[in-house]
């Protein structure tokens, strides 16, 4: 009678592992449709905020041909904003135009190849290359690398790290940042072999070799990145940085709710670096 018993256990152990593996490839043949979240439609441009702007086209090593806009300011400092992974430049023009007049900088936001108007697909070494791509820009168009300042939200907060640690500017500002994609997979799918995560951005590994001045923004109830991962990367920087934590923030609203203490902030960073 034992036999029935112990054959439908291995069935349904069978079925769970079935499910399981199937579960984790799908995961593993998707990780670019987790990872990036792009949207093509524009929902808006600068003349809409009132913005002077410059339409660019901005070409990438490998030609992908990337798509954005050159917010005119005062021109004392160019402020690279590397969006995060969900939408497109044109959701982030509110806050360039707060980033402008406030502080009368010059934005340069452009949008990720597979974003918005961009050519091609994003990836991890596609983005890299939009950064540098986007930085060079900035070059072309007469900043001084002592000009510029890169600001990285999210996702962005990864490629920032990655271009500052390499290439000459005047700060880096990293708002809402995690330790590697490997360090998120924990937190929000701890089932999952990390070997299968085929995307790095280990900030982690490359945020001490920052030399310039860095601002870390961290939400305290972050849902996707948590505070411990922002915290942990301030810990490993060297240098001169500051670290603002806003509290009762979540991942996408950090700036409205930080207000005041957000804003002031961003201004006492951008004075010391006069």
């Amino acid at each position: 009678m034992a036999r029935p018993f112990v054959t439908a256990g291995f069935l349904a152990a069978g079925a769970f592992l079935l499910a399981f593996v199937l579960i984790v490839a799908t995961l593993v043949l998707r990780q670019d449709r987790l990872m990036y979240h792009p949207t093509r439609r524009l929902a808006a441009s600068p003349a809409a905020f009132g913005l002077d702007a410059t339409e660019l086209s901005v070409v990438a090593e490998d030609g992908v041909r990337l798509h954005g806009w050159w917010i005119r300011g005062a021109r004392r400092f160019a402020v690279l904003y590397f969006h995060g992974n969900a939408g497109n430049a044109a959701d982030r023009l509110e806050r360039a135009r707060a980033l402008h007049d406030r502080f009368g900088l010059d934005v340069f936001l452009v949008d990720w190849r597979g974003y918005g108007r961009s050519e091609g697909s994003p990836s991890e070494e596609g983005l890299r290359r939009d950064g540098r791509a986007i930085y060079r820009t900035a070059i072309e168009a007469g900043f001084r690398p002592d000009q510029i300042v890169l600001f990285g939200e999210s996702l962005g907060s990864a490629i920032a790290i990655d271009l500052g640690a390499k290439w000459a500017c005047a700060g880096v500002v990293l708002e809402t940042p995690f330790l590697s994609v490997r360090a998120l997979a924990r937190v929000h799918y701890p089932w999952v072999p990390l070997f299968l995560v085929r995307d790095r951005w280990n900030s982690e590994a490359r945020v001490a070799d920052i030399p310039v001045p860095k601002l870390f923004i961290v939400a305290e109830r972050d849902e996707v990145a948590p505070a411990i991962q922002g915290r942990r990367l301030f810990e490993t920087a060297r240098g001169a940085r500051e670290l603002l934590v806003v509290p009762g923030a979540h991942h996408n609203d950090v700036w409205i709710v930080g207000g005041d203490a957000y804003w002031g902030a961003w201004k006492k960073f951008l004075g010391a670096l006069r």
